[in-house]
């Protein structure tokens, strides 16, 4: 089972039927009928032990490590993930299916073959908020600034001893775009551009955050959002 949007997603595009559960934020696919163990940051442990999963796939920041460490003393395997750059999370997903006995999909080769080549156009220094009261921004170590930087997009916060760090709008470094995907704060056309002077492109936050099979497109789907908002 998976306690983690994107591994759930991962799994279920894989295999369709391996999994047994996941949480109530695990929108992909669509379709995907499993029982559900409310959310990431609290499962319902007591329906996760319920289930008997031979393995549960988590993630280091996503899950809490006492819920981890409760399914663990449970006596079930659980296998977390933490990736911080796009290669991570392309080797971190081959080694994450193959833990669950899946041969490699054809998904992971295309996502590999969409991130192979690096990007040698102009580049642009962008912030890039996650919430809003109060102002919040993706900052250093993050896979979110790797996916931009493979973009030719530079996070102004990527020297931020934070991950994550409370912002203040009026002594943000300079910057030319503001990128407001739409989670985990939904981020819209009209909730988040008015409050910067520089040029702002809303995009999804699924291509921009999550590792799985939407690798395999997020390149042109981020490229196309991040166009719009000029160069």
């Amino acid at each position: 089972m998976s306690l983690v949007p994107s591994l759930t997603e991962s799994v279920a595009a894989t295999a369709p039927g391996l999994l047994v559960g996941a949480t109530d934020w695990c929108s992909h696919p669509a379709d995907l009928a499993v029982t559900r163990v409310k959310g990431t940051k609290n499962p319902d442990v007591a329906a996760v032990l319920g289930l008997r999963p031979d393995l549960v796939l988590a993630n280091a920041e996503e899950n809490r490590p006492a819920d981890l460490d409760a399914l663990r003393a449970a006596g079930l395997a659980v296998w977390v993930t933490f990736p911080t750059t796009v290669p991570e999370a392309l080797t971190s997903l081959d080694r994450m299916l193959t833990a669950c006995r899946l041969a490699r999909p054809g998904w992971l080769d295309a996502a590999d073959a969409a991130w192979a080549e690096p990007w040698t156009g102009a580049r642009r220094r962008a912030v890039v908020p996650i919430w809003r009261r109060p102002w919040m921004a993706v900052g250093s170590g993050t896979f979110t600034g790797d996916v931009l930087a493979r973009l030719g997009v530079d996070n102004v916060l990527a020297d931020s001893p934070e991950r994550y760090p409370k912002v203040d709008l009026g002594s943000l470094p300079a910057h030319d775009l503001v990128v407001l995907p739409d989670e985990p704060y939904r981020f819209t056309p009209s909730d988040g551009p008015e409050a910067f002077t520089a040029p702002s492109a809303c995009v999804s936050g699924r291509h921009l955050t999550w590792y799985g099979p939407s690798l395999a497109e997020a390149r042109a789907v981020l490229l196309a959002q991040l166009s719009a908002a000029g160069s």
